[in-house]
């Protein structure tokens, strides 16, 4: 990683630190270098959905796995901004497709689609290990997102 990437990893950790929900669901950083970051929420049962006929267990909400795609596609738009920990972003548009359960961490990819000088595209991958201790993937997403700039 970079030094831009460890001086950008450290303010988005501050971020979700200080951010009441996000720290809640314990949220962290994995990488991040420019246009790309990977994110992690762990599995507990507090985000789970209750025990359904038929999938053995318990398995995480669907509104973790989208806040997780949100804010890694919002993060990884800052991470491309010439002056990231001085621009703010905004989504404005978000589109979650769940592929399958979740019954273990949500581990997301988000990597740049397009940075324009004030909105930013991002797609985003989330996987979970299944009980073969396999990758899978659980929920693809993408995001528009407003750039605010310091001359806007």
């Amino acid at each position: 990683m970079t030094e831009f990437g460890a001086e950008v990893q450290e303010f988005v950790q501050a971020h979700i630190d200080e951010h009441g929900f996000l720290s809640w669901l314990g949220m962290t950083v994995e990488n991040i270098d420019p246009g790309h970051i990977v994110m992690r929420v762990p599995y507990d049962e507090r985000l789970t959905n209750p025990i359904q006929t038929g999938q053995g267990g318990r398995t995480m909400h669907g509104g973790v796995a989208s806040t997780l795609i949100d804010t890694a596609g919002g993060m990884a738009v800052h991470s491309t901004i010439p002056n990231p920990l001085e621009t703010g972003i905004a989504t404005i548009d978000l589109n979650v497709s769940y592929l399958r359960p979740a019954t273990d961490d949500l581990l997301a990819t988000a990597d740049i689609v397009r940075v324009g000088r004030s909105i930013g595209v991002a797609e985003v991958t989330v996987v979970s290990t299944t009980d073969h201790g396999e990758q899978d993937e659980v929920a693809v997403g993408k995001g528009s997102y407003r750039v605010f700039r310091d001359d806007d």
